[in-house]
């Protein structure tokens, strides 16, 4: 392929012609390729699959992380171990396209890669790396881990995403109709965009954005001297940065300005639209946001012999099926952890990132009650939790290590580790409950759920996020009812969910996976039902083109 002239490698659909790059700086696509540190990258990747299924004409811009995100193994004691290992591989493409973006006052060279459509079943994805020899040793580490935790490093990879992917577009001359940035990492290529087409207004009828963040603090933000040292602005000086930008302090909210310069901005929930509404509504000179809920692909999560007994209703084979899927999946839990679990009992799985809002330990708030749960003979139970947390998040490695340790008092408790693609999709096979407590409104969206539900299990979560929007109680799902949670301190919060939590697995959940099993395989396949029709990505690019591109 000459990608100097890059035309698309397949035919596109008539209800999709626009042109779309869309920026993220993770992809979760396959596990082999590394990419990605949790949802965010789950749902770039379902994006690009799904964009693929539908022919839209869309390209993906990211970058190549030598190193990924980590590798989670364990230490001595089986507690985290955070490793960084190099990342080999065979099926991406050398572009033969170099060419130089400025970072702190040097030119640093950027080369291409190339993920083909065909090797993922994914929309063309283009991935920039400084990691080269023609780059001194300090230009190369900015490609080499996603989210460096040092701070100068960090703004260098905003500056690779978006100044060097815009540019990218125009070294294969790609003249799309959106740029679409998927969070505000790329938002540097407004300035790149302002440069070549002269005015913030041409930006804005270009520029459209997906937030993921309900909470202010949690933006990026940094300092807009660092900011322009490190070549930021494309040249442009601090006045005119400040007054198209209308910072009005020294930090540089990269959400709010990306608020500013976008035609259109959407929140990834329908709940998640009205808290960023109310969010950012004391700035001024900002877009619209709607709203475009978050799903993912259907057909690379799913499992296909369980959706094909629900619908000849084959209840013993669906129920066998099941069983199935949880052995294999045990057999990998009794590998890692040395735990012989039994595909008969409830199996309740925690995992996802670990961050303190999404309290991976609540329901070992209170030991005692713990204890009783695990060791009740009547309504047995078996607990799984996995997942990452960010290598520089002592409170949540704390978390992590501190459920590694609880968990040798129990036969049947165990923590994994290595929470990727292929483990996320083992433990949601295993699932009979996927548990789901972050505290309210803190998940913009959240997904895990949403591919738990394709695997066969029941989700069980507070109320939040995407869980407004398909949760019936009793129906295709339990959730724990909502209260006056604004007026609620941290601590009456957590009491409150765990209560409740505890009222309705041992009242409600465990009662009727022992003694009502029709009713529990009705509620299990109306919730595999549902959530194929709401929250397959098919569903979610096309809302994109309607809502966003327009």
């Amino acid at each position: 392929m000459d990608f100097k002239h890059f035309s698309f490698p397949y035919p596109i659909d008539a209800d999709y012609q626009k042109k779309i790059a869309y920026f993220s700086m993770e992809y979760a696509i396959h596990q082999p390729l590394k990419l990605y540190s949790g949802g965010l990258g789950y749902l770039s990747g379902s994006h690009l699959r799904s964009a693929y299924e539908l022919k839209q004409h869309l390209i993906g811009i990211g970058i190549f992380w030598k190193y990924g995100y980590y590798d989670q193994a364990r230490n001595q004691d089986l507690t985290l171990q955070i490793q960084w290992n190099e990342k080999l591989y065979n099926f991406l493409e050398e572009t033969d396209i170099k060419f130089q973006i400025e970072i702190h006052g040097h030119p640093v060279w950027v080369k291409v890669l190339y993920l083909n459509p065909e090797v993922f079943k994914s929309a063309p994805l283009f991935l920039l790396t400084t990691d080269i020899p023609e780059n001194d040793y300090v230009s190369q580490t900015i490609s080499h881990r996603l989210y460096d935790a040092n701070v100068a490093t960090k703004v260098a990879q905003f500056i690779l995403l978006g100044v060097g992917g815009a540019k990218l577009l125009d070294e294969i001359n790609y003249n799309p109709d959106f740029y679409h940035l998927n969070e505000a990492h790329g938002i540097s290529s407004a300035f790149y965009l302002f440069h070549k087409l002269g005015s913030l207004e041409e930006v804005k009828k270009r520029l459209v954005f997906t937030t993921h963040t309900p909470e202010e603090a949690g933006n990026e933000k940094h300092d807009v001297f660092l900011c322009q040292k490190m070549g930021y602005f494309c040249g442009m000086d601090i006045e005119t940065v400040k007054r198209l930008s209308s910072v009005t302090n020294d930090l540089f909210n990269h959400s709010l300005v990306a608020l500013r310069f976008a035609k259109l901005a959407n929140g990834v929930s329908k709940l998640h639209g009205e808290v960023s509404r109310a969010l950012w509504s004391h700035h001024d000179n900002i877009c619209k946001i709607t709203s475009i809920t978050n799903a993912q692909n259907w057909s690379y999560w799913s499992d296909k012999e369980l959706y094909k007994h629900k619908e000849a209703l084959s209840l013993n084979l669906f129920s066998e099926r099941k069983k199935i899927l949880k052995r294999n999946t045990l057999e990998m839990v009794a590998d890692q952890t040395g735990k012989i679990l039994d595909p008969n009992i409830c199996t309740i799985v925690w995992a996802r990132r670990f961050a303190g809002y999404k309290r991976a330990d609540l329901l070992t708030r209170d030991l005692n009650k713990f204890t009783e749960l695990l060791s009740n003979t009547k309504y047995p139970v078996q607990i799984i939790w996995a997942g990452k947390p960010y290598p520089l998040d002592y409170p949540a490695i704390k978390d992590f290590n501190y459920l590694v340790h609880l968990s040798k008092q129990f036969k049947n408790m165990a923590v994994c580790v290595g929470y990727e693609l292929s483990i996320s999709k083992q433990l949601k096979q295993v699932a009979d409950v996927w548990l789901n407590n972050p505290r309210v409104p803190r998940e913009a969206s959240g997904t895990s759920g949403m591919t738990a539900a394709m695997n066969g299990a029941i989700n069980f979560s507070t109320n939040d996020g995407w869980i407004r929007e398909f949760i019936q109680h009793g129906e295709n799902g339990f959730v724990i009812p909502l209260t006056d949670y604004e007026n609620m301190s941290v601590d009456e919060q957590d009491d409150y969910d765990f209560a409740q939590l505890y009222d309705i697995l041992e009242k409600e959940i465990l009662p009727m996976y022992y003694d009502r099993p029709n009713k529990w395989l009705e509620i299990t396949m109306k919730g595999m039902n549902d959530v194929r029709i709401q929250f397959d990505s098919n569903r979610m690019v096309k809302e994109y083109y309607e809502v966003l591109y327009q």
